[in-house]
């Protein structure tokens, strides 16, 4: 079974997609401190295309996701500083010094205060970096930075569960992941509370949908139990009448490649088009959904089939080259089905988003 902390594209990982849609919550779950200091009236603004301008010649090391987001502090007199948060993955001795030079690199960009924030997912007890300096010649530079590790939250799982913060279910997972790591079964069964869970909040479908992404990612399950979990799923959609994991966007690409799936896993595979253990499943999955639809197996209206790809492609491209400006989300929305297909075969191979729509 596959543990996400070890998928080769864990810097992409769903992890970000909610971090950005909840934002407020992820503050005031794991820093309620500096929650509290942020003037939450005033917005916040993602600037995760500097941040890569900032840092595009580091070591970017493996973790789950990076963003840079400029609040307002409410201290007396307004002013905005900019919040840099590392959701980190596994134990890297160069953890600390990459904060750090991230720390400077953005307030030699900005002029402006940068507050560094880490969570780490790692497994390791002992593992918590929370400052890095140096001293020469009487000369001391030194950076402190707060540290949220996740397994501190382990004798805290049914409360985590009760909560109605999103990032609590989140961290939750982490745990139940961690928790049945050698036991399909009970990982299928924790799963599955978590997902009805999910419709239990009150939530709205998006966040629904970035929550079970998570969930899907981190709780990895053998072929049998992923089936049966989606049988469960509908018939939880079906009690609360909110079709929203299992609507077009995945119940009908599932459906279709039934037969499908796994001789397009195989056929992905064998292509050897990526490199990297995980990419060479995300190709295998890519050409058993095509297939699938070929098989004639996908029900429902040409549209939806439609919508399906395109939110697809749109996930691929995110993991592949970072956030879409507004021209490529326009083109997906105005794209034919033959141009979706044709888009999905060349993201695999494509160096940059303008050679995944290029026209020969």
């Amino acid at each position: 079974m596959t543990n996400p902390q070890n998928h080769s594209d864990a810097y992409d990982s769903p992890w970000k997609e909610v971090l950005e849609h909840a934002f407020p919550e992820f503050m005031a779950f794991y820093f309620p401190e500096a929650y509290a200091q942020i003037d939450w009236a005033r917005g916040h603004a993602f600037k995760n295309t500097e941040l890569r301008q900032v840092v595009r010649d580091a070591e970017l090391g493996k973790r789950f996701a990076d963003t840079l987001v400029q609040v307002i502090l409410e201290d007396g007199e307004p002013r905005w500083i900019y919040i840099h948060i590392e959701v980190q993955g596994q134990r890297d001795t160069d953890f600390a010094r990459r904060m750090f030079t991230y720390n400077y690199r953005l307030f030699d960009r900005y002029a402006r205060p940068i507050a560094s924030l880490a969570v780490l997912a790692d497994e390791d007890e002992t593992w918590r970096p929370n400052h890095y300096s140096f001293e020469v010649l009487g000369c001391r530079h030194t950076l402190e930075f707060p540290v949220v590790k996740l397994i501190d939250y382990a004798e805290r799982v049914e409360s985590l569960e009760a909560s109605l913060n999103p990032f609590a279910l989140v961290t939750a997972a982490h745990l139940r992941t961690r928790q049945t790591k050698n036991d399909p079964q009970a990982r299928y069964r924790a799963k599955r509370d978590l997902v009805r869970l999910l419709y239990r909040q009150g939530w709205d479908r998006q966040r629904i949908l970035d929550l079970f992404a998570v969930l899907d990612w981190m709780m990895r399950l053998p072929d049998v139990l992923e089936q049966r979990l989606w049988q469960d799923i509908e018939a939880i959609e079906g009690e609360t009448d909110m079709p929203y994991v299992t609507s077009v966007e995945r119940l009908a690409i599932e459906r279709g490649m039934e037969q499908g799936l796994q001789q397009g896993l195989e056929q992905g595979l064998e292509q050897g088009k990526l490199k990297g253990k995980l990419e060479g499943k995300l190709e295998g999955k890519l050409e058993g959904r095509l297939e699938g639809r070929r098989e004639g197996k996908i029900e429902g209206r040409l549209e939806g089939e439609i919508e399906g790809l395109q939110r697809l492609l749109e996930r691929l491209l995110v993991k592949r080259f970072g956030p879409l400006d507004e021209a490529t989300r326009k083109r997906l929305d105005l794209a034919t089905l033959e141009q979706l297909d044709r888009w999905t075969d060349r993201i695999l191979d494509a160096s940059t988003v303008d050679a995944v729509f290029e026209e020969h």
